[in-house]
């Protein structure tokens, strides 16, 4: 589907030599508001239309990296001009990928296998310079849930907070309660870690200081 023409440059402060705009490939509403606690708004949200299904025996951190790159490329490639940022999470146990859910049994089956485990949940993140070039970061966070009951896990899965939530789960909402233990960025968890994205950002003069 066609884009909407980018604005020939995004100006930055008073004083400031001009940047150029920054196109957020992604339609994820919690990334844009964990932007915004970076002060920032992109100029145009254009979510990447790729294949994420993963391949075969590919792990999850491997599964981040590449499908936020290609999310990145993808988008950068229909925007010329642009500062493209793009970002992918996983969650994983061990090996096992845990994807987002069809459906409401797969739902409860995700919750039944977290419950009382660590997973982790590692975030790709990738920024492709309006020259081409790519920078990335991969971002990891280690969990663990509570032994949860099936009063819990029913009336999450009720909720439908699951809905199209990697690892069936929003952490930034009900299931929080049952997080025990976490170590690492709680934003990478939400959806993009702010300190990471940051410095890529700062990495080429876009955000300032």
């Amino acid at each position: 589907m066609p884009s909407d023409p980018l604005p020939e440059a995004a100006l930055a402060p008073a004083g400031d030599a001009p940047r150029p705009p920054l196109v957020l490939a992604s339609a994820s509403p919690r990334r844009l508001d964990l932007l915004a606690r970076l002060g920032i708004v992109p100029d145009r949200v254009d979510p990447a239309d790729i294949d994420e299904t993963p391949r075969k025996a590919e792990l999850p951190r491997g599964l981040a990296g590449r499908l936020s790159r290609a999310k990145a490329e993808a988008v950068a490639a229909r925007s010329p001009g642009a500062l493209v940022l793009a970002a992918d999470t996983v969650v994983g146990v061990g090996r096992r990928i845990l994807g987002k859910p069809e459906d409401a049994a797969e739902a409860r089956r995700f919750l039944e296998f977290l419950s009382g485990r660590r997973h982790r949940v590692t975030t790709g993140v990738a920024l492709v310079t309006p020259d081409g070039v790519v920078r990335t970061r991969l971002v990891e966070t280690t969990l663990a849930f509570q032994r949860l009951t099936d009063a819990q896990m029913e009336g999450y899965v009720a909720s439908g907070e699951w809905e199209g939530k990697a690892g069936g789960y929003a952490i930034h909402q009900r299931a929080e309660v049952f997080v025990r233990f976490l170590s690492g960025s709680h934003s990478n968890v939400v959806g993009l870690p702010l300190f990471e994205t940051a410095q890529l950002l700062r990495g080429v003069g876009w955000l300032r200081p």
